[in-house]
């Protein structure tokens, strides 16, 4: 029997232990009947630093999934991976050892990183542990393992193979900070604060000029062109023409493009080799020459002249307008904000520069992808929009390839001569050119004998994006010589549950990847949750500094509060920290367990179900409902809606009304059906919290109902098809609660006798439950409405009329009304020697009970107190 206070700090880790030690949420696979296999595709959390709160909060949402599903009966199959190849696992290393990437091998450095994120890594599984998610610990991977690096670069293969990739010189999006590749769905926008430089140009052969806006005046020397918009009549006789650029002296065409923005600047622009997305198209459709002034870590080039060397958008900018102005070519300088495009990791603008990349055709499928994500169910609904936005604004097709250290290898190497791809067979990977040897002696394109390695890495999202693939052991099976999968019958799998700021990254990676590989799309459903944010509803980060660690939470609280918090979202929505949810949480802990030790003390053995009594079939038709319910709400992903209600029904329907009354009877004697019902219900309760209070349920449920089973391993509850009278009952536990307000506003203790109370209502076959639990010593059910009266309590006056209509006789109409000396005949009301029409005045009126006694007023009856 539950004794004392619930004691958290030594029953939640106790439980974690021994889930761990029982295997309780192991994965069957072909024990068990496959078709029952319910996947998730658990997001791998990126190895860049600890475990924050928002980890916590998605992971715990996932976690309500798989224990509700495994009570389902399904095999569930719930992973744990960590992200920790590529840039953010460089970076981390680089700054927990204060070292540079570049000033050592890349297997050197992959040593360095692996030490570093395995510390981490054993943190995170500390953690996740300890906020008790239902992980099935032999089911792990990292995506830096050999394993896992086979699969990635097979899938890079197999997609060569398919047509899909390509290798091509051309403008990428560039990281000068990271010095890397990124790809566009890297990027986001940024407002910054900057400047407006009007910059006068001249025209060759002529001592005319022309004005050009530009936030980047360190550009110049990359200028190939000016453009002017063809409806632009005012500046349309500079087209044909040769425009001088200023300090730096080359000629450039003056041409017509569509694609000015007459609205900005002086509509005429000048297109540079590369600042944005504009000039690459304008150079790709007017064949303009390349003039790159900017180079991998963000300095002008030897192209710039005077420039080269300095760094471009500080030092290099600065000198340019000074020597601007100097020249008297400066025009004006005037501050503005715009949007940068930057790196979403390291917050730097990007540039745009001329390398050699590997790339994954998108563009050309887009439908494609679209109708992919059609055929998922979205919950909620609204963040399909999200991806179809995405997929709808691709510029790009994927670039795959990153000049870092720390990441997978691409499996090629290219011939020496003419520079040839030559691939790794699928039966050697996973291979690292730098230390590999090519799987040919000779270019099987020339027949050259020497080969140059390639020593690009993947792009972290090139790998993660496999996750399903890489959970259901996909890969290539040397015998058969085709692809398989250990376990198909997991994929797809049935749900991805992730956050929605990489809806672009993860899930839209996810499906081209796995959709071009399977033919299928990876999951039947997609899960998507907000962020945290902290108490002012602001995105917690670490430059803010109101980061929530998951150490500070659970030092001051319960594991199953902040489980209990997590579950208060509408899925899809941010949602603030506030520590008023955990305290909630803790309260319905503190009166779940009060509340067992009651039940357990009255009926300590669950009897044979007898004939069951009125109050109790109510009890348990209503429980039926409640079931049916949660289940519903679990299905939909709406745990707040499921938590609240089942949180109401347990404190106020069951231990307010229903276990008040049913202590009474158990405790004037033996009544199997209170007892029946007691334990029914509580153990019905248990199993319905569970998915949330995972903890506080397990250790009651093996105290009260099953010694040798976890609740987390038992049968979801259905509905019993109990029947019975629900309005009867309702309406019963309303003349309680009026009852028990009566006595308290009387100052009567809870055990006071009550002589005579009538009900005008349906409490049929209750009676005696209601008088035995708030000591009525008759109770009777009246057939007919007590005789109740409408009595004017007040007149209200429409003063916007009745001041300019009666002007000095208005102190004399509130005066009559004040002493009562009115009448109303016919909706006309006389006062004061006066009539006021019916749209001059409101009647308040109230119900009064004629009779002897106090009525008191409830839903669905009228109860009479004779005392």
């Amino acid at each position: 029997m539950p004794s004392g206070e619930y004691d958290p700090e030594t029953v939640e880790p106790k439980w974690q232990d021994q889930w761990v030690e029982d295997d309780t949420y192991a994965y069957h696979g072909d024990a068990v009947d496959p078709n029952t296999a319910f996947s998730i595709d658990t997001p791998p959390p990126t190895v860049s630093g600890s475990l924050h709160w928002g980890h916590v909060y998605g992971s715990i949402l996932q976690d309500v999934v798989a224990r509700y599903n495994r009570m389902q009966g399904k095999d569930v199959f719930f992973p744990f991976g960590y992200d920790d190849n590529g840039i953010a696992s460089e970076r981390l290393t680089e700054d927990e050892l204060d070292v540079r990437h570049q000033d050592y091998g890349r297997r050197e450095f992959q040593e360095m990183c692996r030490e570093v994120t395995a510390e981490y890594e054993a943190d995170f599984n500390e953690k996740m542990q300890g906020i008790g998610v239902s992980i099935d610990w032999d089911q792990t991977y990292q995506t830096i393992e050999p394993r896992v690096q086979r699969i990635s670069q097979l899938s890079f293969l197999e997609l060569y193979d398919q047509g899909r990739e390509y290798r091509q010189r051309a403008p990428a999006i560039w990281c000068p900070e990271c010095e890397t590749a990124i790809s566009q769905v890297e990027t986001e926008d940024d407002e910054q604060a900057s400047h407006f430089h009007d910059i006068e140009f001249g025209i060759a052969d002529s001592d005319d000029s022309f004005v050009i806006s530009t936030t980047r005046p360190e550009l110049l020397p990359a200028c190939v062109a000016v453009f002017v918009h063809p409806d632009d009549d005012e500046n349309q006789d500079l087209v044909g023409q040769e425009a001088e650029v200023p300090l730096f002296g080359q000629t450039v065409p003056i041409l017509e493009d569509e694609r000015v923005d007459l609205e900005t600047g002086t509509g005429l622009v000048m297109c540079c080799t590369f600042g944005d997305q504009t000039d690459i198209e304008w150079y790709q459709a007017h064949d303009l020459p390349l003039r790159i002034a900017i180079d991998e870590s963000g300095t002008m080039t030897e192209v710039a002249g005077e420039y080269d060397g300095l760094h471009a958008s500080t030092e290099a900018r600065e000198a340019i307008v000074s020597d601007l102005d100097d020249a008297g070519v400066l025009l004006d300088k005037r501050a503005i904000t715009h949007t940068v495009n930057v790196h979403e990791r390291c917050g730097t603008g990007v540039e745009f520069l001329v390398k050699d990349q590997w790339y994954i055709k998108l563009l050309d499928k887009r439908e494609e992808y679209l109708e992919a994500g059609r055929q998922m169910d979205w919950f909620p609904e609204k963040m399909f929009t999200r991806y179809k936005n995405w997929i709808e604004g691709l510029q790009w097709d994927w670039a795959i390839s990153r000049q870092r250290s720390s990441g997978i290898p691409f499996p090629v190497w290219y011939c020496a001569e003419c520079d040839e791809p030559v691939m790794a067979d699928r039966e050697s990977l996973p291979v690292d050119p730098l230390s590999d040897d090519p799987p040919v002696d000779a270019c099987p394109e020339c027949g050259h004998g020497e080969f140059v390695a390639e020593d690009d890495v993947f792009d972290t999202w090139a790998t993660s994006s496999l996750t399903p693939l890489i959970n259901a052991g996909w890969d290539w099976n040397e015998e058969s010589g085709e692809l398989q999968m250990e376990r198909p019958e997991i994929y797809p799998f049935d749900v991805r549950p992730q956050g929605h700021d990489i809806i672009s990254f993860w899930l839209f990676h996810t499906v081209v990847k796995c959709y071009e590989h399977t033919g299928e799309v990876p999951f039947d459903s997609v899960m998507i949750n907000g962020m945290v944010l902290d108490e002012n509803r602001v995105k917690m980060s670490k430059s803010l500094g109101n980061i929530v660690s998951p150490d500070e939470v659970m030092e001051k609280f319960p594991v199953d509060a902040a489980r209990y918090w997590a579950a208060g979202s509408a899925i899809g929505d941010d949602l603030p920290y506030q520590e008023k949810g955990l305290v909630a949480g803790e309260k319905l802990m503190r009166k779940l367990w009060n509340a067992s030790k009651l039940v357990e003390g009255l009926a300590d053995q669950t009897p044979e179900q007898p004939d069951l009594k009125a109050i109790d079939k109510w009890l348990l038709a209503e429980l039926d409902a409640e079931v049916e319910f949660v289940t519903e709400k679990l299905e939909n992903r709406e745990f707040s809606k499921a938590r609240d209600s089942l949180r109401s029904f347990f404190w106020h329907t069951f231990c307010d009304d229903y276990l008040e009354i049913a202590k009474q009877r158990l405790q004037e004697g033996e009544d199997d059906s209170a007892a029946y019902t007691l334990r029914t219900a509580h153990a019905t309760f248990l199993k319905l919290f569970a998915p949330f209070l995972a903890h506080i349920t397990e250790e009651l449920w093996r105290d009260m109902h099953d010694a040798e089973t976890s609740v987390h391993r038992a049968d979801w509850p259905e509905p019993r098809g109990m029947e019975a009278d629900l309005e009867a009952g309702e309406t019963a536990m309303a003349v309680v609660g009026a009852l028990r307000k009566y006595k308290s506003d009387n100052q009567l203790s809870m055990n006071a006798a009550v002589d005579t109370v009538q009900v005008y209502g349906n409490i049929t076959g209750l009676e005696d439950d209601i008088s035995r639990v708030m000591h009525v010593e008759s109770l009777e059910s009246l057939d007919e409405e007590p005789e109740i009266e409408s009595v004017v309590t007040g007149i209200d006056l429409d003063y916007a009329q009745v001041g300019p209509k009666f002007g000095s006789q208005v102190p004399d109409i509130e005066a009559g009304i004040e002493a009562g000396d009115y009448t109303i005949e016919d909706g006309v009301l006389h006062v004061a020697d006066v009539e006021l029409d019916a749209d001059l005045f409101e009647v308040n009126r109230e119900r009064k009970f004629m009779g002897e006694g106090e009525m008191l007023e409830v839903d669905g009856a009228l109860v009479v107190v004779q005392n």
